[in-house]
């Protein structure tokens, strides 16, 4: 015999989670009701978010530049203020003089909403993304399937195919940054539930950083761009990095989201065609 599970009331929902201390409690409650689809995985999701696990990890999506996103538990959940770096690519994109489709390569992907992000907001392109977390390669290929993208599996550059060495535009690379030493101080619910690979940046948060830059020459194009997010506070040593590896950068930032975002160029040979744009 059955036995059917009563589900709880919206009031009774925003209740336990602003117990919790859930500061959206109303927004949240709304979202978790509308994605549950029995009482019981309702109850459920309840309690997953009472225990602490972000809100895109118990309704398995995040919203991020228009798109939904699907996020796996442990995956590296979208930021907000990451919105401002696609933001910025979109538009060097469409003012671009380079090959169309543009090619567009995404490491550290996570979830893949950098590289879906962009290759949605342009309509057409050529898309790549590689991570070393396989839990999120496999969040990813779902992400950047949509958008007719593949994902690789492994360190940075190494799994993508040699055919794109010089060939792209636009790499995205949202690297970790977090130092070492601060990972302690992050929230409870990145510092509990997200892959400690996705945030560890090493002792100055910049390790990662290092290994992109000096290896970007050799697969952008004449013209191509290197973008990435960094503190405020890391934007001097960061522009350093790149500059050392050959690349022009120019830090742009958002004030209403808080995002500090270097883009670093491969220059063109005087008169050769490139991606550049104003």
């Amino acid at each position: 015999m059955s036995v059917h599970c009563p589900s709880p009331s919206r009031s009774a929902v925003v209740a336990r989670l602003r117990d919790a201390g859930c500061v959206f409690a109303e927004d949240e409650a709304r979202l978790i009701i509308s994605t549950a689809r029995t009482p019981s995985d309702l109850a459920a999701m309840v309690e997953r978010r009472v225990a602490g696990l972000p809100l895109e990890h118990v309704v398995g999506w995040a919203r991020f530049c228009g798109l939904r996103v699907s996020v796996d538990p442990g995956v590296f959940v979208p930021r907000r203020r990451t919105e401002f770096l696609i933001r910025r690519a979109a538009d060097l994109a469409r003012r671009s003089t380079g090959p169309s489709p543009a090619v567009i390569v995404d490491l550290c992907c996570g979830s893949g909403a950098l590289g879906a992000a962009l290759a949605t907001a342009l309509g057409e392109a050529e898309l790549h993304a590689a991570d070393i977390d396989a839990a999120a390669v496999r969040c990813a290929r779902r992400n950047v399937a949509a958008v007719g993208g593949r994902v690789y599996h492994g360190d940075l550059y190494d799994p993508l195919p040699g055919t794109l060495r010089g060939r792209v535009g636009f790499l995205l690379a949202n690297v970790p940054y977090v130092p070492t030493g601060e990972i302690g101080l992050l929230p409870a619910e990145a510092r509990l539930h997200e892959a400690r690979v996705a945030l560890d940046g090493g002792a100055d948060g910049l390790d990662v950083l290092r290994r992109v830059a000096v290896a970007a020459p050799s697969w952008l194009a004449p013209g191509g761009r290197l973008l990435f997010e960094t503190s405020e506070r890391q934007t001097s040593a960061a522009v350093g990095i790149v500059t050392r590896a050959g690349l022009v950068p120019e830090v742009t930032g958002s004030a209403e989201l808080e995002a500090t975002v270097v883009v670093a160029t491969r220059p063109a040979p005087p008169g050769a065609g490139g991606t550049t744009g104003a």
